[in-house]
């Protein structure tokens, strides 16, 4: 039985494996901003090991998850979570992939997770569960 669900922030996804099961939600969703977070990562890079470990993540992420869609529920959410981070002194557009993950949570109703608190303060309404190096596994 499922007892709790959380969206995943794009830097988790990164080092998925590198998590102990226990501080993740027993339900992990992703969002297709994650989804395209990712697939600018091999493109982005010239060092050939890299691009394939960027590759071999994007890969791995398509196989493992069902991306939750970035749906009209999503952009009306997002306008709120617009308006939070201009009130804050921030600009969605500098955060736009963060913006739009936020608002995937909060149309959704999921705890985000995230090793990047700061980068959703001030979005109201959006339950952050702050996932820390210090929980990885290590080996």
């Amino acid at each position: 039985m499922v007892t709790q669900r959380g969206l995943l922030d794009t830097c988790v996804i990164i080092d998925y494996e590198k998590f102990d099961s226990a501080v993740m939600p027993d339900l992990s969703l992703i969002s297709t901003v994650t989804l395209a977070e990712l697939t600018v990562g091999p493109l982005v890079t010239t060092d050939p090991r890299e691009q394939a470990l960027r590759q071999n993540r994007l890969t791995v992420t398509q196989q493992n998850f069902d991306p939750l869609p970035f749906d009209t529920r999503c952009a009306l959410a997002f306008g709120q979570v617009s308006a939070d981070l201009r009130a804050a002194g921030r600009t969605a557009q500098s955060r736009t992939y963060d913006a739009m993950i936020a608002a995937t949570a909060i149309a959704n109703n999921l705890p985000l997770f995230t090793l990047n608190p700061d980068d959703f303060a001030g979005i109201t309404g959006l339950d952050i569960r702050v996932l820390t190096t210090e929980v990885a596994q290590h080996g």
